[in-house]
């Protein structure tokens, strides 16, 4: 007996007499059409949908964003674990996807499904916030909040995901295709503007607001908590617009039937792969024994589209990356742009930013310019090019990091030190460096005061050398000679000495910066000692007449007032911010009539820099993800929508797979890290090429399912199907 034949509605006895099996009828959708907006082809019930999906994308976004350093700096983790754990929960919120698609199909449906989870995912967001109140316990206890809090709210996510998009396209008619794939530009537009908001509004909270004596993460967490309580109130707007949706019923548990139908067919093809018995057009006919044809045919569309799945976890792989490798890079730079401080984790607002920007640009112009000119820009060519953006905005991001380490200095090597200069002077002063290997360097004049983050390398002929230096000022020449160790930083101090100039050579400490910590040091050029307070248990002593600090690690903060003592005077320094892995250098000077100040030197590059790459990245992702959405929903039979959905965002789980295994085991510079990933993008865009070369989408007619379908339409739309396979 078939035991697909007791699924079957009553409907089904009153079809004319046909050979094949057709699939259970679906009678719940309205007979009569949705109210529509102000008179267009789109479902009123899309509004609620919308709401839901913005709302629960901001509490989302928004505790992701100070996540990496939340494990960075509040539970002191190294970068790579807490690119790891960042990962991992990256990806079982995209694992999670799968039990939720059991979930619909077979017990709740889409509808109460998004309901149910968001109580979960409210559970969690209260969980998360109190694993960053200092006064609850030990680091241990932090710890094991933080990560019961993100589990469920992997689950919760997780849940909702396969849900959402799916259930907005089953608002719209078969013949309002073209509006449901705008439709999916608008959808994705929400996830980015909750996204650009809380990306925004959440690194300032932790940053700008201080608790217990540090960045108030337990706030940056919290508001995104509340958010999601008040979200819980998208129920309550879901629940409104009730009514109003076309509600499929859940159709059984479909993940479980297309799994067995395809291990019954391996298994009936290789226990009957014999000469006696005749060749299938299609391995999955050989589940044909026990199982009806309308499920063999969804299976096959199903596997065609998942077999081209394959290649795209890598794009998510650099995607995600945003949020770990780039924001660990944006906390080495230097986030002042003048008119405004970006956090380092507040450059994420970047890509919703530009997101909303792109999707308008992409499909109101660049789309259409396409078209006009004769090209058939169809999805998949639109996804290849997303994925050659992202491969370029890597090689960008692997160039930004290679100007970061010249300018933090990474070991020199044997008989090799860096050298930097400092000017004090009060004019400029022509550096050069007398021999053979090193005249070429320090070609340009050094200004009074100019600020020299770069270390130039200067070659010895042994392990210890005597360096001569020749300093042109107001065109007479001093000569000086300075001994310096190999392996080592430096840095030539130039000074006033009467009418004349002097030098000091001073010894660096290696690694200025370690693990994203705020380093400081001063350089005294008053003729008295100076004692600086910083805030830390013991205070700074600097000597007189050009004296010179040790470096002292400090909180990340802004310091307008440092108060700092001499025998004759108290005064007071304003020292600006002092900003996440950052090597400063003030240089306590008295030129004004206002009294003693500093003058600042940062050792790090503009976080302007990292523009481009977002950018490029971002533009791969809208011609990506906003396609592979739509592409997923047209390719996917009715039966098999969600389980296609659940796929699709499985892509995204693999994807932080590959980046917690490489961030684990790779033990690659960062540089390097990035190059990698970049040359790997781009193999897996040619593969991807090729196969869609060879693939032959499915027209809408081609995707059988809908209730009102005759059974000699399904059994042509079958028989078509079966001869659209891949040559691959």
């Amino acid at each position: 007996m078939n035991p697909f034949q007791k699924n079957e509605s009553k409907e089904t006895l009153f079809l004319p007499v046909s050979t094949e099996e057709v699939p259970p009828q679906s009678s719940n959708f309205p007979k009569k059409p949705s109210p529509k907006i102000c008179g267009s082809n789109y479902p009123l019930s899309i509004v609620f949908v919308v709401v839901n999906e913005f709302c629960e994308r901001f509490s989302y976004y928004g505790m992701k964003a100070v996540l990496t350093l939340y494990f960075l700096y509040y539970l002191h983790w190294s970068e790579d674990t807490s690119t790891s754990v960042y990962h991992a929960f990256s990806s079982l919120c995209y694992f999670i996807p799968i039990l939720g698609a059991a979930i619909i199909d077979s017990w709740l449906g889409k509808f109460k499904t998004i309901i149910c989870l968001s109580l979960v995912y409210v559970l969690g967001h209260v969980i998360k916030s109190m694993s960053a109140l200092p006064i609850l316990g030990g680091q241990n206890l932090h710890v094991i909040l933080s990560m019961v809090g993100l589990s469920l709210i992997a689950l919760g996510t997780g849940g909702i995901k396969p849900c959402v998009a799916a259930f907005a396209g089953d608002q719209f008619e078969e013949k309002h295709a073209e509006e449901r794939t705008r439709y999916f530009s608008v959808f994705y537009l929400a996830i980015n503007a909750g996204s650009l908001i809380s990306t925004f509004v959440t690194p300032m909270l932790r940053g700008d607001v201080q608790c217990f004596g540090k960045d108030c993460y337990a706030l940056a967490f919290g508001v995104p908590g509340l958010l999601m309580l008040i979200a819980l109130g998208k129920c309550i707007v879901f629940a409104v617009g009730s009514k109003l949706y076309r509600k499929p019923p859940p159709e059984g548990n479909i993940l479980n039937q297309v799994v067995k139908c395809i291990w019954f067919a391996i298994s009936s093809h290789f226990k009957n792969h014999s000469g006696d018995n005749p060749k299938k057009e299609h391995w999955l006919d050989w589940a044909a024994e026990k199982y009806p044809k309308w499920l063999i045919m969804d299976v096959k569309a199903l596997t065609r589209v998942v077999f081209l799945y394959i290649p795209l976890p890598m794009f998510w792989a650099l995607s995600d990356q945003q949020g770990s490798r780039w924001t660990l890079q944006a906390s080495r730079m230097n986030g002042n742009l003048g008119f405004f401080v970006l956090q380092p984790d507040q450059i994420q607002v970047l890509n919703p930013f530009l997101i909303v920007i792109f999707i308008p640009l992409f499909d109101l112009v660049i789309y259409r310019l396409v078209s006009k000119c004769g090209m058939n820009f169809i999805s998949l060519r639109k996804m290849a090019v997303g994925m050659i953006l992202a491969c370029l905005g890597f090689a960008v991001a692997a160039a930004i990091e290679i100007k970061i380490n010249e300018i933090a200095t990474c070991q020199p090597d044997s008989q090799e030190i860096f050298l930097q200069v400092l000017n004090l002077a009060d004019d400029e002063v022509k550096v050069t460096v007398l021999g053979d290997e090193n005249n070429t360097l320090l070609a340009e004049s050094i200004r009074s005061f100019q600020n020299m983050p770069h270390y130039s390398k200067l070659h010895l002929k042994t392990k210890r050398q005597n360096f001569y230096f020749q300093l042109k000022y107001h065109n007479v020449s001093v000569y000086t000679e300075h001994s310096v160790e190999e392996k080592m930083w430096y840095t030539l101090i130039i000074r006033e000495d009467g009418e004349s100039i002097s030098s000091m050579m001073v010894k660096d400490e290696e690694n200025k910066t370690t693990d994203g910590m705020t380093v400081t040091r001063f350089v005294n050029t008053l003729h008295e000692e100076v004692d600086v307070s910083l805030g830390t248990d013991a205070s700074l002593i600097v000597g007189e007449d050009y004296g010179v600090s040790a470096y002292r690690t400090v909180q990340r903060g802004e310091y307008p007032v440092v108060h700092c003592r001499t025998k004759n005077e108290d005064f007071s320094l304003n020292l600006g911010l002092l900003d996440f892995g950052a090597a400063y250098l003030f240089v306590i000077t008295n030129r004004t009539s206002q009294g003693p100040q500093a003058w600042k030197m940062e050792y790090k590059m503009s976080i302007a820099w990292q523009l481009p790459q977002y950018a490029l990245v971002t533009a791969g992702e809208v011609m990506f993800s906003v396609t592979g959405l739509e592409f997923s929903y047209s390719q996917a039979p009715s039966s098999m929508k969600s389980v296609l959905q659940a796929a699709w965002l499985l892509t995204k789980a693999f994807g932080n797979i590959i980046v917690l295994i490489v961030a684990q085991f790779s033990g690659l510079a960062q540089w390097a890290e990035f190059i990698l990933c970049s040359c790997l993008m781009l193999v897996v865009c040619l593969i991807f090429s090729i196969m869609g070369y060879y693939y032959v989408p499915l027209k809408p007619g081609d995707v059988q399912g809908s209730a009102d379908k005759q059974t000699p339409q399904i059994q042509g739309n079958m028989i078509n199907l079966e001869t659209k396979k891949t040559r691959l």
